[in-house]
């Protein structure tokens, strides 16, 4: 079942919602305004739900899992804001026809997180649960997000820990930064605090990092050099990194870091082209050899890994796709 993890898709009364908003984040027509970037022009083509099937089948994809863009910040939004966006988002999401699959979000801005949600949005149909890095970072964030990550186990549902939002940056700054200094940062630290404080606490849980987990496990050197002896050689096999937005150098040296059984595919359309593209037997049998599907990553059998093996591996028995 060729899969991508990571992909955005507004339903529209989402939209609708955004537009009807006074301040960030909220859609002025079609751009996006949001605290801490730049104004961004949304292609209306991005959210069309039948062109995107069809790109998911030039892909060559049977699943396909959207999510809340975390760095529209909806989550720590005030309960009355939050609620109707999430609803509209949760609804749309999982009306959308195959071969789209929905990861849920929950309120973040409230004492307690809210546990009673998610088992309503995985009763639902999710495949589990996106949280933002923001409310990941260190011991804390992990220890107030448990109760939700208790959820996810009982259920055995896994986690995606995907960027949230940018502070504004103070003074001018390109339109990439964010992407390149917040987004990663914060994927580091969460990668970091996860393996300090997340998993001592849930040894079973399944959790996927976006964007390579901003390359936290390529200072495995330095962590030993200052004082983590014995993290020396230890792979998490619950521990998952998804591709986008990185191409085949950077993959490569995660893989020789963590091995390639927990490195899926995630592409993050339609904010970046996927890295692999996943091809029948037919068309991979009729494919040329000077044409492979995944360059320096070990053709097919490395397609086969990212797109169907691992991330089935990553969502478990109960994935919650509609047919």
């Amino acid at each position: 079942m060729p899969t991508d993890v990571h992909q955005h898709l507004w339903p529209p009364a989402f939209v609708a919602l955004l537009r009807e908003r006074g301040a960030p984040p909220r859609l002025d027509g079609w751009t996006l305004e949001l605290p801490g970037e730049p104004p961004y022009p949304v292609d209306p083509a991005d959210h069309d739900i039948a062109a995107r099937v069809r790109l998911a089948r030039a892909d060559g994809l049977d699943r396909a899992l959207v999510s809340l863009s975390s760095p529209l910040g909806i989550e720590y939004l005030p309960p009355e804001e939050a609620a109707p966006l999430l609803a509209a988002f949760h609804d749309g999401a999982l009306a959308l026809p195959a071969p789209f699959g929905v990861w849920a979000s929950v309120r973040l801005a409230v004492p307690e997180p809210g546990t009673e949600g998610l088992r309503r949005e995985l009763r639902r149909g999710c495949v589990g649960l996106q949280l933002p890095a923001t409310a990941l970072l260190d011991a804390a964030g992990w220890a107030r997000c448990a109760p939700l990550l208790d959820v996810l186990a009982a259920l055995d549902k896994p986690l995606f820990v995907h960027p949230g939002a940018a502070p504004p940056a103070e003074g001018v700054a390109p339109a990439w930064w964010p992407a390149l200094v917040p987004y990663l940062q914060q994927m580091h630290a969460s990668w970091f605090a996860f393996r300090a404080f997340g998993r001592p606490r849930h040894p079973g849980l399944r959790v996927c990092f976006a964007a390579l987990a901003g390359l936290a496990p390529l200072h495995g050197e330095r962590l030993v050099a200052r004082g983590g002896a014995g993290e020396r050689g230890r792979v998490d096999p619950g521990a998952f990194y998804e591709t986008s937005s990185y191409g085949t150098r950077a993959v490569d040296a995660l893989v020789r870091a963590v091995g390639i059984d927990v490195v899926v595919n995630g592409s993050d359309r339609p904010y970046a082209r996927p890295l692999v593209r996943h091809r029948p037997p037919r068309e991979a049998l009729r494919a040329a050899p000077r044409d492979p599907v995944a360059p320096g990553l070990g053709g097919e059998a490395a397609v086969h890994a990212l797109c169907t093996v691992n991330p089935a591996r990553l969502l478990g028995p109960s994935k919650g796709v509609r047919p």
